[in-house]
């Protein structure tokens, strides 16, 4: 008697522009907790009057290592946060449960690279941090290899929250693709279109928003291939269906994200 073979999974028809602004709104509740939270509410806690607040940094008068890796801290924090909702999120809509995935992998990909980018290239918020410090040499290859660490422990809890939450099988490859590239794009679209209005220069997009999207991003390119064995669905895999009220909001927050807050909002404590 012949061996039986498992018929393929079925695979889900997700739909992409749905699925593009969720990305979109995840990746504008990443960066504004990173300047926003991170940067900003910090440094106007702690000693800053005033600043100017864009899409690619915080800018004022007063610094400090603290308001430095606030940004980092605060990706991180919501991070845990998210992959904590998303796991508990089992009634939840496959719509909804993407918009955390989404915010889990941005969160967590920004916090984590950050630590390799700043030690690899010497600026960025962790430069700040350890500016001044005694063998910087070595503060820089810690970096490097925390980053390193720690950017591929996001990569294995962000793909087995795909599989495992989001509900798509490891053995639908076509659909793992899509469901990661989508993000990837949109957030390199969504933060470099926001970068190249900042009033700080345009350098800003080339130092700051397209490393932010585009390398720290990266992670979604290949976690697909670097999912545990034997991690299942624990929730049904429903495709993405067409939602007009996530499309709407999308297009109405992403403008606001480029146009308002990407030429610059000043605070004031």
């Amino acid at each position: 008697m012949g061996a039986q073979v498992s018929a393929a999974p079925v695979q889900a028809n997700d739909d992409v522009l749905t699925a593009c602004a969720i990305s979109l709104l995840a990746e504008i509740v990443a960066n504004v907790l990173h300047e926003g939270l991170g940067h900003a509410a910090t440094a106007l806690l702690t000693g800053a009057k005033s600043g100017v607040l864009t899409t690619v940094a915080w800018s004022s008068d007063f610094d400090s290592r603290l308001v430095a890796a606030g940004g980092t801290l605060a990706n991180l924090a919501a991070g845990m946060v998210f992959w904590i909702t998303l796991r508990s999120a089992r009634g939840a809509s496959v719509r909804l449960r993407f918009f955390l995935f989404t915010s889990l992998a941005f969160n967590l990909f920004a916090g984590t690279g950050y630590f390799f980018f700043s030690g690899v290239t010497n600026f960025g918020d962790w430069a700040v941090v350890i500016a001044g410090l005694h063998a910087h040499w070595l503060w820089r290859s810690l970096l490097v290899v925390a980053g390193i660490a720690s950017y591929y422990g996001a990569v294995l809890l962000v793909g087995t929250a795909l599989v495992r939450y989001v509900g798509v099988p490891r053995n639908a490859p076509r659909r793992l693709m899509k469901l990661t590239l989508i993000p990837y794009i949109s957030s390199v679209f969504l933060l470099c279109a926001g970068g190249l209005l900042n009033p700080i220069g345009i350098q800003l997009m080339w130092q700051s928003a397209l490393p932010a999207a585009a390398g720290a991003h990266s992670g979604l390119l290949w976690l697909r291939y670097y999912i545990p064995r034997g991690t299942v669905p624990e929730r049904q895999s429903d495709p993405i269906n067409r939602n007009y009220p996530w499309i709407i909001a999308s297009v109405v927050l992403s403008l606001v994200f480029i146009f308002v807050l990407g030429r610059g909002i000043t605070l004031h404590r």
